[in-house]
């Protein structure tokens, strides 16, 4: 019996010490809006980042006010110009500010930079480089809005791939495959670090773990079909309800306010873990996944919604992130579910660790709740 717990511990413990309330569900981006028929780019950075980097905060309060940012306007420009580079064949581009103010993404408020670029020989710059934030933190993305006079097109930069192409490119089938793989591996990326996600899928799967005399009266079952069948249905009505609701989302149909979003999934988190104990919801877990899944599919969306609106290659990446969500998610299910199925068959797994397991989610879920609430 301990054995079993014993190479469950670990498994468990990573999952829950790692979840510190620092990891907000929405990932570190940057937004980048190159405008070729007006030589003209945009970089909006946000300001949680920058705080990272530059000491803004002068009050030491750990919030940005709009003296402290305006204070911080000469070292945040100097930042981009270390951090932003376009060019052509002939050399490097010159920037020049135009604008500078705040902005708003799904996450909060944004510096906003915009500034005319002028490349040698009067041509049209053919790439762009983006450093910034990586060193901070290796898991920030860059992602980029390209238009031109043949259309729009989108891309993403990371720690590993800070160079891209400018020309749109959108009809071509080599451009569309790179664009999909680029939003498949962040749809990976962004369910891997969205830890209440993870955790709410955790807390649907641990029934499916437990023999069934545990949930009703009868005899002791530990076959497996059943358990794989109920966690299919769960599965299921989680990946469709979300898909749903990122699509919609996605292309603009239907829009909710993130912090009211980020707010109800943590609280979904909580109502799971409370309906193992006490099945208020009934115990078909998968309509419990299904209702709750179309709030997660808002979340997310929080990170394509803000780029891809209205821009003629949504399809595309909508495609390539949905997929990838949904690979991340069957990666942690392959991993965890065998490991949680083993130690089902242990009387300590069934009376400690699971109990114990969803009363720390469940506390942590609130903690988020709390937390969240107050951006309201």
């Amino acid at each position: 019996m301990m054995p079993g717990l014993l190479r469950l511990t670990p498994v468990l413990a990573a999952l829950l010490f790692i979840a510190m309330p620092a990891w907000a569900h929405k990932a570190s981006d940057s937004f980048i809006y190159v405008d070729q028929t007006q030589s003209q780019v945009r970089i909006d950075l946000a300001l949680r980042d920058l705080a990272l980097v530059l000491p803004l905060d002068r009050n030491g309060d750990g919030k940005l006010n709009g003296a402290e940012v305006r204070t911080g306007r000469v070292a945040i420009t100097r930042l981009v110009d270390q951090g932003l580079a376009l060019s052509n064949d002939s050399g490097a581009c010159r920037l020049t500010g135009r604008q500078w103010g705040l902005s708003r993404h799904s996450d909060g408020p944004y510096v906003a930079g915009r500034y005319q670029v002028a490349c040698p020989d009067n041509q049209a710059p053919e790439s762009l480089t983006y450093s910034l934030l990586f060193e901070q933190d290796p898991l920030h993305r860059a992602l980029v809005s390209v238009t031109d006079r043949q259309g729009e097109s989108l891309g993403v930069l990371a720690p590993d791939d800070r160079t891209m192409p400018l020309g749109t490119g959108a009809s071509t089938f080599g451009n569309s495959l790179k664009l999909f793989a680029s939003f498949l591996y962040e749809g990976i990326i962004h369910l891997l670090i969205g830890l209440d996600h993870i955790l709410f899928l955790l807390v649907l799967m641990l029934p499916a773990t437990l023999p069934m005399n545990t949930r009703r009266a009868s005899a002791q079952h530990y076959d497996l079909k059943p358990r794989l069948l109920e966690l299919a249905g769960i599965v299921t009505a989680f990946t469709v309800a979300h898909s749903i609701t990122l699509a919609l989302a996605a292309l603009n149909i239907v829009t909710l306010p993130i912090a009211w979003v980020e707010t109800v999934i943590a609280l979904s988190i909580a109502v799971a873990a409370l309906n193992v104990f006490w099945p208020i919801l009934g115990r078909k877990t998968w309509k419990l996944a299904f209702g709750f899944g179309l709030i997660h599919g808002f979340g997310f969306a929080s990170v394509l919604g803000d780029l891809t609106s209205g821009v003629s290659q949504t399809v595309i990446a909508l495609a390539g992130f949905n997929l990838g969500v949904e690979l991340g998610q069957l990666g942690l299910l392959v991993i965890l579910f065998p490991l949680l199925y083993l130690c089902g068959r242990f009387r300590l797994y069934q009376r400690a660790a699971v109990p114990a397991v969803l009363l720390m989610v469940g506390a942590l879920s609130l903690y988020w709740v709390a937390e969240r609430a107050t951006a309201i």
